[in-house]
């Protein structure tokens, strides 16, 4: 069942109870990807932004503030900090990983060049410093700042990883903590902390973010062998031909006897990849319950988040963000 598809949909909730919030986020996002030098800023920023995208991360900032009762201005300019470190790794991402496809649309860097992403999205991180600084939170800028170089190191870290057999799955959460999780964790941390949250409530949503990125992550991943590819804006099988050991491959990697180790080192590690190949991958997945087991996964990390909601405040919104927990599991129940 593809997110749209979903019975409630939390994220709409959320966008409806945030609207006017969400509207000075979107100008502001609009006012400072501009650029009077240089038109191909906002060409490419542009493509990524209006793409439809639900904006999750800037408005877990906008929901925790607004459920810790911050009442200032500064929520906003830390969404739109949330959502431009977003773009920036989007734009970086599809180079790194020769995408094609994102959202349903082509790339960026299919549309422009590889030089244009790069730098665009150079151009997207520094505006987010920017950004960051203007609240004059020190503890906010050490949060976001702190994200952005977790989740390059979580990149870098995936190169190594990727296509190596050895990678299990700690190594695997390590990844994904750096390359999804750090950003949903700071981006729902930082709105308690410009409320000036109590310290129970401030670790209680970075939990919350933290577990609710590994959940959206993993349940990725998982699409990625049994998804709809026009419900995901993906081909079925891109981790697969793009060699990506994730976690469906590495817990039938753990479970495999010789003769399977064998295709999964022709196909991961060599990139050998021949006709059939992909089915074969699905038959072993299915064979040894890894999709099942990483099914389960998910869904225990999304428990995890809806128990991090307990130690916060009763309010319209932390019910929204504990169905949204629920929600990002649910293509997957």
């Amino acid at each position: 069942m593809g997110l749209d598809h979903a019975a409630t949909k939390p994220h709409e909730q959320l966008a409806r109870h945030l609207d006017s919030k969400m509207a000075a986020v979107n100008t502001l996002i609009r006012e400072r990807m501009a650029s009077r030098h240089a038109p191909r800023i906002p060409e490419v920023t542009a493509h990524l932004v209006e793409a439809g995208g639900k904006r999750l991360r800037p408005m877990l900032t906008l929901a925790t503030a607004d459920m810790c009762g911050y009442g200032g201005a500064f929520d906003v300019h830390l969404a739109a900090t949330v959502e431009f470190i977003h773009t920036a790794t989007l734009l970086h991402d599809d180079v790194v990983d020769e995408s094609q496809q994102r959202r349903g649309r082509p790339t960026a860097n299919l549309l422009w060049d590889n030089k244009s992403s790069v730098l665009v999205g150079d151009y997207l991180f520094a505006r987010a410093f920017q950004l960051m600084v203007e609240p004059g939170n020190l503890r906010v800028l050490d949060i976001l700042s702190n994200a952005a170089a977790v989740i390059a190191e979580g990149e870098v870290l995936q190169l190594s990883a990727a296509r190596d057999l050895k990678t299990d799955e700690s190594i695997y959460l390590q990844v994904v903590r750096g390359k999804t999780a750090a950003l949903f964790s700071a981006a729902t941390e930082v709105g308690g902390v410009i409320a000036d949250a109590p310290e129970a409530q401030i670790k209680a949503l970075f939990d919350y973010g933290d577990a609710l990125g590994i959940a959206f992550q993993i349940v990725d991943d998982l699409l990625d062998y049994q998804g709809d590819s026009n419900a995901t804006g993906k081909n079925v099988g891109d981790d697969f031909r793009e060699r990506k050991l994730t976690l469906p491959v590495i817990k039938a990697v753990a479970a495999s006897d010789e003769t399977e180790r064998a295709f999964w080192t022709r196909t991961i590690e060599k990139g050998r990849q021949e006709d059939g190949d992909l089915e074969h991958a699905l038959d072993l997945l299915t064979k040894h319950g890894a999709l099942e087991a990483t099914r389960q996964d998910a869904l225990s990390w999304a428990a995890k988040a809806k128990s991090a909601m307990e130690a916060l405040p009763d309010h319209a919104v932390r019910g929204m963000l504990t169905d949204l927990a629920d929600y990002v599991v649910a293509r997957v129940n």
